[in-house]
């Protein structure tokens, strides 16, 4: 297990050269990795264009994990992703083929134009780390992520994700567009490597990325920080405006990427500014906002944004003893 001054730096290492790519999103790819360390999901939802695929491949190439890339149409079928069995003639007996989802990172492109009974069956890789098929279970290998896409603006040839799958993400996340210096470095980079590929160092493996996030556990929590994280995912669910709120899902995961996000910060513990850094990403795609506000200005990123202005912060030590 790597202690938490090395981690830290591997962490800097990773961010870093995930920068070479991504450009002036680095608030967004440290939530993104620390998603990652907490041991969970990732869902990036943005427009067309803003990097939502690059960033998935970036990721895997940093962090030295196998990667597959599943494109999810309207026709793509759960077999497509788990694997089947297939006869083989030679033996006289049926094999398994894996599929995409035999993989250390999966990219789920467009995971909403993928009907219900496909993305459910992602649900089992993403909450057990196995699937089953026909009755037989197969361990998924280690390290195992997955990072969905989805674009909120097209309705037509979609499948909204249902809350179930929403909640096995540990954390959504948007980019944003660039600003015009930004998309100028954009534009800047590209002249300059003269071709369309960019170049990735893999700075760690998949066998360090298990002791990066093995070294979360070390993470101190303080209680009054601990039962900051239950008041936030309570309050989402008594809110005026919503119609439900996080489970305690939600407020595990906070605690789990507010750990992952403290380390990415150089510290080994956690404060309530790191739970109110990863608390949009963890709770927005948890929280449903009543039917009849949707036309209105309402929405679930309003909800949390008053929860973080009204829940009051714990006071607590610099440092936790």
């Amino acid at each position: 297990m790597t202690d938490i001054p090395t981690a830290h730096r591997r962490i800097t290492d990773i961010l870093d050269e995930v920068d070479t790519v991504i450009v002036g999103k680095r608030s967004a790819t440290e939530v993104v990795l620390s998603g990652v360390l907490a041991g969970g999901h990732v869902l990036m939802e943005d427009y067309p264009g803003l990097g939502k695929t690059l960033a998935a491949r970036t990721f895997a190439r940093a962090l030295g994990l196998d990667f597959t890339r599943a494109q999810f149409t309207p026709d793509l079928l759960p077999s497509d992703l788990t694997g089947s069995f297939v006869y083989d003639q030679g033996r006289g007996a049926f094999e398994f083929r894996k599929g995409p989802v035999f993989t250390g990172l999966l990219l789920a492109d467009e995971i909403n134009r993928t009907p219900p009974k496909t993305q459910a069956a992602l649900l089992e890789a993403m909450q057990e780390q196995q699937v089953t098929v026909e009755g037989q279970t197969f361990p998924l290998p280690q390290p195992f992520h997955v990072i969905a896409t989805a674009n909120p603006v097209e309705y037509e040839g979609t499948y909204p994700l249902p809350e179930a799958q929403l909640d096995r993400f540990l954390v959504r996340v948007a980019f944003g567009y660039p600003t015009a210096e930004e998309e100028w470095d954009v534009l800047g980079r590209r002249m300059q490597r003269r071709r369309e590929e960019t170049e990735v160092r893999r700075v760690v493996d998949a066998e360090e990325l298990l002791s990066l996030q093995a070294s979360m556990e070390d993470v101190t929590v303080s209680p009054e920080v601990g039962r900051y994280c239950v008041a936030l995912a309570r309050a989402s669910r008594d809110h005026e405006h919503a119609l439900m709120g996080a489970s305690p899902r939600g407020s595990l995961a906070l605690l789990l990427v507010g750990r992952a996000y403290a380390v990415v910060k150089g510290r080994d513990y956690l404060t309530p500014d790191d739970v109110k850094a990863v608390a949009p990403a963890v709770l927005e795609h948890r929280v449903v906002v009543r039917p009849e506000l949707w036309m209105s200005e309402v929405s679930s990123r309003s909800i949390v944004a008053d929860l973080l202005r009204s829940v009051p912060t714990p006071r607590t030590a610099v440092r936790p003893s």
